[in-house]
């Protein structure tokens, strides 16, 4: 990974004795809270909300400093939005970002305000292949892996269904685009047939023509690495109503209960899959989440429980807020050596780290960052049975 640079880090503010004054540390939850996925948004910022909750809980970190969540915007596909609320979280004074969301506005907020203020970022759901090798100043991370694995996860899912041929669609952007691209190499790879790679603008009312030149070149299956809230759900619908197929391929951008209750059983036997682990950790974000009145499981919920936790965990670890001071610390606390931490126990390793100890933060999502400040990950395969998607397997 680059080299961090590190930059001036601000003077914390001493007593005469030596202590440091609680305070509030902010931090921004920039997601899509409107936009393509925005049926996905309030869960995953409750997600981040409740690793900050529990920390507090337990004391807050450091000299009982407490955690403050602010929420800010996206719009998932606008990078205008995004930028302009990145800076308006910075001058409000956040010390880190969970976010942003979709990988364009993602990609955007880290050139244009993020490296330009030293600040950190970790994304939840941000998973373009892109994202791996951008200049980032050791910035940015992120808990969701890439595409460049979805595709692979992908091409082993269709082969082992039977399926020997292909057609493509992706939303016109960099997420869909990079998938896109991941899907079909790794697919031809295992020996599948693609028969067109074809965009779709999101926003349309009509995808009559779009399906048209999907369907006049055949395959068993339409692959559709769209967003479930927009142009993707449109696709379906309308490669529905001509009798084109049936049958779907769903990326992650596909997953969620928005799509599955706007076609119900006319969805059934189409199958995908999206970043998630099985596991205990599983277990324990869907329990703590059901007290809390929210789906702790929803697509990248447990992701985003993770980047506010990592956040906490290494600015203990570091003794300081600074993004300058505790960024370096991010890969420290997520990777072992180390007492594993699951979701639930953020209070044990506060106290671990006040006493000198190491962490391997495992957390909601099997957290274990590698080159490019991602997740390796592994993904949860599902299958729409009975007008719901019904887990079927992890990978």
């Amino acid at each position: 990974m680059k080299k961090f640079l590190t930059a001036t880090a601000a003077a914390a503010l001493m007593t005469a004795a030596g202590s440091v004054a609680a305070e509030d540390v902010k931090i921004g939850v920039l997601l899509g809270y409107t936009g393509p996925i925005e049926s996905l948004a309030g869960n995953m910022a409750q997600g981040a909300e409740l690793a900050m909750e529990e920390i507090n809980s337990a004391g807050g970190i450091l000299d009982g400093d407490m955690l403050v969540p602010v929420r800010a915007d996206t719009g998932c596909i606008d990078n205008g939005l995004a930028t302009s609320n990145a800076e308006r979280l910075i001058a409000e004074g956040v010390k880190g970002i969970v976010g942003g969301d979709c990988s364009g506005v993602t990609g955007a907020i880290l050139q244009n305000v993020a490296r330009a203020n030293g600040m950190v970022m970790i994304s939840p759901s941000a998973t373009s292949p892109a994202l791996s090798t951008a200049e980032d100043d050791d910035l940015f991370f992120r808990t969701a892996p890439s595409d460049a694995r979805e595709g692979e996860v992908m091409a082993e899912i269709l082969k082992e269904r039977g399926i020997e041929s292909i057609a493509l669609t992706y939303t016109n952007n960099d997420y869909g685009k990079g998938l896109a691209d991941a899907i079909e190499s790794s697919f031809k790879a295992a020996g599948g047939e693609v028969t067109i790679v074809a965009a779709h603008e999101d926003g349309r009312g009509d995808y009559s023509s779009e399906v048209a030149a999907l369907a006049a070149a055949g395959g068993d299956i339409l692959v559709v690495a769209g967003y479930l809230d927009q142009g993707g759900l449109g696709v379906i619908r309308s490669a529905m109503d001509a009798g084109a197929w049936d049958t779907f391929g769903m990326p992650g951008g596909m997953i969620g209960d928005s799509i599955t209750e706007a076609l119900g059983d006319d969805l059934n036997g189409s199958f995908g899959q999206i970043a998630g682990s099985g596991g205990e950790g599983t277990t324990l974000i869907a329990d703590m989440s059901e007290k809390k009145g929210f789906d702790g499981t929803s697509a990248y919920a447990p992701e985003s429980y993770d980047a506010a936790a990592l956040f906490a965990l290494a600015m203990q670890a570091a003794g300081s807020t600074e993004p300058s001071e505790y960024g370096p610390k991010i890969f420290e606390v997520a990777n072992a050596p180390g007492e594993e931490i699951m979701p639930g126990e953020l209070a044990k390793a506060i106290e671990i780290l006040k006493s000198g100890g190491d962490i391997d933060y495992v957390g909601a999502s099997a957290v274990e960052l590698i080159g490019g400040g991602e997740n390796a990950g592994s993904y949860r395969e599902v299958e729409v049975k009975d007008g719901k998607y019904e887990t079927v397997g992890y990978r």
